[in-house]
């Protein structure tokens, strides 16, 4: 049940053309996001998992009150974090630099 669309004049043939590099373009924006935030990701799991299990076990107060429950979710609200504000910060910067390299496809006819 796909539509297709049938360009009938010049002017709308590269529209659609200029529909299709944005789609591209946003893709690819979108994946280095992606991209950016699971290394991000990665790095804060291992910087909280390191310091959190260790203070869980040595630290009185962590020992008592810190079950691996609650270091599991401080662990992961922190790889979280970090995966969401470095990916919205990796596609904003992406998108704004290919805003700025042709500013051209910019004006619509």
């Amino acid at each position: 049940m796909s539509k297709k669309v049938v360009a009938e004049s010049p002017l709308q043939r590269n529209s659609l053309a200029s529909l299709d590099q944005k789609l591209a373009m946003a893709k690819r924006c979108s994946h280095e996001g992606v991209v950016a935030g699971a290394k991000a990701a990665a790095l804060a799991t291992i910087a909280t998992a390191i310091p959190t299990m260790a203070s869980a076990r040595m630290l009185p107060w962590a020992r008592a009150n810190l079950n691996h429950t609650a270091q599991a979710l401080i662990i992961s609200t922190v790889a979280g974090a970090a995966y969401f504000i470095v990916a919205d910060k990796t596609v904003l910067a992406t998108a704004r630099k290919n805003s700025f390299k042709s500013p051209s496809s910019n004006i619509e006819a």
